[in-house]
Formats: C-alpha cells, structure tokens, sequence
C-alpha cells in the first residue's frame, strides 16, 4: 500500500467510526414590506464577545439520534430565549453540515418574537483556565431581527444554506431578502 491509499483508508475509518453531533433549531422569519426578516442569535461568553460577523446563530442546539428534530428544536428555542417558538406554518429544511461537523436540522417558522422579551439561560466556565473560580454568562447575549440579507453575513458560515433554502420556499415568493435595491 502506498502512503497515499493508507491516509485515505484511515480518513475513511475516521468518518465511519466518528458520528457526527446533531443540532436542531427553528429560523423563526417575518415578513415586512417587500422582504423576508429572519431572527438570529449571539452567543455569550468571552470567546465570542468581539466577534460579530459569521459568528451569530439560529436558535438551536443539539439533540440524540432517535429523538424527534422538530421538538429538540421547539425545546432549545424555548431554553435560549425564554419562551416556545410561535405556532406560525412550518417549512422543514434541509440539513446542513457546519464546519465542525456538527449537523443542523432547522425548521422556518414565520411568526414575530420581540427580541427585548429575550431571556437565555446559562452557562459556567473557570476563568482564567485552572482557577477554581467559575463565572456565568448568558448562552444568548443578543437577539435580533435582521433582513437575510444581513444575515448572510452575521450567521455561521454553515448555516447560511438555510436562508437560501427559506428564500426558495414557494411561501416567499416574490419577496426579497432586504439587499440594497431588493424588493
């Protein structure tokens, strides 16, 4: 075997024998005007706070193989901002893959949630590293209506197929994603 066919045969055990985290979120969407407004999320803690651009979230978080994606996604939603997700029509989207390898099944809801009435739960983590002393932060510390396309450029990098896929929804049709000279 050459040194070639044994990287792909180890890469190839590697994936097989790794499963990937599953992470279930809703991408509550309003509509106002002539274009379609999506909510998203920032997460709290140190690691995050100077970061902005490709650093917001859909709601979500993760859930076990077997368990239904559409309530893991009403649960998360309810835990990171304080309330269930509206009861607004449904479009399930198809999963994408994050850089980590982290899978995220998402579904669209279009209701309106005010981001103000927003309470996250939270979480703790030592700082510094090795101290014994643990600090809380919020594991949402901003929420925010922005048009998609804003949020094309706000939301992780492996989540932005989920605008594209809401944008092509028959639902939105003939609206625009708020781009300057859109709708």
């Amino acid at each position: 075997m050459s040194w070639l066919t044994d990287a792909v045969a180890i890469r190839l055990s590697r994936s097989v024998h790794q499963v990937a985290k599953l992470s279930a979120g809703v991408l509550l969407y309003r509509v106002v005007g002539a274009d379609v407004e999506v909510l998203i999320v920032h997460p709290g803690g140190p690691f995050w706070a100077r970061k902005d651009a490709g650093a917001w979230s859909v709601p979500k978080g993760e859930y076990v193989t077997g368990e239904d994606p559409w309530a893991a996604a009403q649960r998360e939603f309810a835990e990171e901002l304080g309330s269930p997700p509206p009861a607004g029509p449904r479009i399930d989207l198809v999963p994408v893959r994050q850089a980590g390898g982290k899978v995220v099944t998402a579904f669209a809801v279009r209701g309106d949630f005010d981001p103000a009435a927003a309470v996250s739960n939270t979480f703790s983590i030592e700082l510094p590293k090795g101290s014994g002393r643990f600090v809380e932060f919020p594991e949402i510390d901003r929420v925010a209506w922005v048009s998609v396309a804003v949020a094309r450029t706000k939301l992780l990098t492996g989540q932005r197929p989920l605008l594209d896929q809401l944008m092509a929804a028959p639902e939105l049709a003939g609206y625009g994603d708020g781009a300057p000279g859109d709708g």
